[in-house]
């Protein structure tokens, strides 16, 4: 559904068709295992720092959002 100014919400179809559109045209026109072996860490202490920073990013993913406010009191029919 197409809101005000073009823009779609969650699950945005056309972004997702340029996205995959876009991907299979870089796969079959570059050497991605070329650019895989470069992305590699240069040394063991950047894949250490990097492994560290990935920890991180993740553990705050799993954080409860402060900013919603849940209502369990009802849930179990209370």
């Amino acid at each position: 559904m197409k809101v005000k100014g073009g823009m779609q919400g969650e699950g945005d179809r056309e972004s997702a068709r340029r996205y995959r559109k876009h991907t299979g045209e870089h796969v079959e026109s570059s050497d991605v295992e070329d650019e895989s072996r470069r992305a590699e860490p240069g040394s063991a202490r950047e894949g250490e720092a990097l492994g560290k920073a990935d920890e991180i990013g993740r553990s705050r993913a799993r954080e409860e959002d402060s900013a919603i406010v849940r209502d369990y009191s009802d849930a179990a029919g209370d």
